[in-house]
């Protein structure tokens, strides 16, 4: 078998464009692809789809063509060694008589990691860690952070002029994005587990905050209102228990009691939530709740000053802002961050700000 970086990189990159058929499925696992080679040819390939599947190194032997016996196996992140919902997968590929192992990164799971590795040293396996690892942690970003910081990955979008508004005055019938960045929207809400608007824009806009637009839709999103002290009308369109995934309507523990039974009867997703000294919800433990029930990353889409709350609290890993060059006039100046990557869609600016260490 060729021996050279370049040839193992190349399956390793097979193995990361694997893992991304899971995309819209897999969350709260990881994305994982593997790809088995036997003599300069790939004999099995497998990818983790969903929670209760079989993960992608079982996928990927059991799809062997031929003997697996002195095989190569590049795998995305590190092999499980504990029960969870399949066995683990380190024994499989000891029994397998795979001879050498291509790892991506460790996993940060503390279940796991460094011990996958181990067990496969401990069984006499050629293991190497690191090949394309940043490829494989930036496809896994969101899985790192819930794992190491126990809340979901949040996902702050928004749209503004170029004068810096992010609301049109009253009977301006002019939209802060096209339609072409209305469609990358909906794309960036396939992706993730949850969108979160506050209980203002919820009654002004009245919004779906569901997936549209887009071909294949796999799953939607699970629907987050922000209540604060506001009462919502259980006339809202978000509200409607035929659409599709939950809403959950996140409200303050001493919320109005008649208002709260009566969202019962209307058999709400009602969840009460800790509140601080101006009885604004706790947003660092709304998170740990949230990650605690298997929401891994979060789209916060508004208004302006639940936005701010985030970023204030410190929140927002990721910005995504739809910059369309209208100017808007006068109306309160809202706050800008750095940007870092533009792109142009339609007649709009599709810009992304990754936020690593200080948010903006």
């Amino acid at each position: 078998m060729t021996n050279s970086p370049e040839h193992h990189e190349h399956y390793m990159k097979m193995a990361l464009q694997l893992a991304e058929r899971g995309r819209f499925t897999v969350s709260p696992n990881p994305l994982v692809g593997c790809v088995i080679v036997k003599n300069d040819k790939i004999i099995g390939t497998g990818f983790h789809e969903k929670a209760g599947l079989p993960h992608a190194e079982c996928m990927a032997l059991d799809s062997a063509t031929e003997s697996i016996e002195g095989a190569t196996a590049y795998i995305t992140l590190e092999p499980c060694t504990h029960f969870g919902r399949t066995p683990p997968c380190t024994p499989r590929l000891i029994n397998a008589g795979i001879k050498t192992v291509y790892v991506a990164t460790l996993d940060p799971n503390p279940k796991v990691h460094g011990s996958g590795i181990a067990a496969l040293k401990a069984a006499g396996m050629d293991v190497h860690v690191g090949l394309c690892e940043a490829a494989a942690r930036q496809q896994n970003r969101i899985f790192f952070h819930v794992m190491t910081k126990q809340t979901p990955f949040v996902v702050a979008k928004w749209a503004m002029s170029i004068d810096g508004k992010t609301a049109v005055k009253n009977g301006d019938n002019r939209q802060l994005s096209s339609r072409e960045s209305q469609r990358a929207v909906h794309q960036l809400r396939h992706s993730l587990d949850a969108i979160l608007v506050g209980a203002h824009t919820a009654i002004q806009d009245d919004p779906l905050l569901t997936v549209r637009d887009i071909d294949d839709i796999r799953k939607q999103p699970i629907r987050i209102i922000l209540c604060g002290k506001t009462l919502l009308p259980f006339t809202l369109r978000i509200l409607d228990p035929d659409l599709p995934a939950a809403t959950w309507l996140m409200v303050p523990n001493d919320i109005d009691e008649a208002w709260y039974q009566a969202a019962l009867k209307q058999k709400l997703n009602v969840i009460k939530c800790e509140v601080d000294a101006h009885h604004h919800i706790q947003l660092p433990a709304l998170m740990r709740y949230l990650a605690a029930n298997h929401i891994t990353s979060l789209l916060v889409e508004g208004g302006m000053s639940v936005l701010h709350s985030f970023f204030k609290e410190r929140l927002v890993n990721e910005s995504h802002i739809v910059f369309t060059p209208n100017l808007i006039g006068e109306l309160p100046q809202k706050t800008s961050v750095a940007f870092n990557n533009i792109q142009t869609i339609g007649n709009d600016y599709y810009i992304t700000a990754t936020h690593e260490v200080m948010h903006v």
